[in-house]
């Protein structure tokens, strides 16, 4: 990977000087530059776009959400990534409608955050291990979906199931269904909607309103 400029939005300073100590240490790091507001960061933007930025939610002033929206808006190929805490998954539907690419947990090693960079920087999504739990765990089914994106009816019966964590020996048993039509289900369903991953089902799940946290 080549070298990137990544900005930490945040307003607590010791929590930002930490995490770009860290930062710094990783050989493809170019930069890192703070922002202690969102407002700070919109006005740090046309001077210089990161490659990737870690957003905090809750902030003074304008929020993450607000924040993210806006700075997409004007510069769509940024990579964020949310800082979350837990307890604040009501506000993960609204970063993913934002556009943020990934969430991570405050208390992450920095193996995970890097990890974290490189997935997003190939265009992919990432999801902390804990936050995909914490997502489940509250995870019920809209009455309505807004878009299935060519699933069928015993597909987003699978995905739901998915996405509660179960396994696919647990949703066979469940949905009186062999494991290997279920696995075939869930093949299809990963073709279907482009994701890798069971974190990339949910949040296909959460923006298409088939489920809701």
């Amino acid at each position: 990977m080549n070298e990137i400029s990544v900005c930490l939005v945040d307003d607590h300073q010791l929590f930002r000087e930490g995490m770009k100590l860290l930062l710094e240490k990783l050989p493809f790091i170019r930069e890192v530059r703070e922002a202690s507001s969102g407002q700070e960061f919109l006005d740090l933007l046309p001077g210089s776009v990161p490659d990737v930025v870690f957003m905090d939610i809750e902030m003074p002033g304008i929020s993450g959400i607000e924040t993210t929206r806006l700075a997409l808006e004007q510069y769509p190929d940024m990579h964020v990534i949310a800082l979350s805490m837990y307890g604040e998954e009501a506000y993960y539907t609204k970063m993913i409608s934002a556009g943020v690419k990934g969430f991570l947990l405050k208390n992450s090693s920095i193996q995970e955050v890097e990890d974290a960079i490189v997935i997003v920087m190939e265009g992919k999504n990432y999801f902390s291990q804990e936050v995909v739990t914490g997502l489940v765990q509250g995870l019920t089914r809209k009455k309505k979906s807004r878009g299935r994106g060519g699933l069928s009816d015993r597909e987003v019966e699978v995905l739901i199931h998915i996405c509660k964590g179960y396994s696919n020996k647990e949703i066979a048993d469940t949905l009186f269904l062999s494991k290997r039509t279920v696995d075939k289900h869930r093949e299809n369903i990963l073709l279907k909607t482009g994701a890798k991953n069971t974190a990339g089902l949910v949040m296909y799940a959460i923006q298409a309103g088939i489920i809701d946290i």
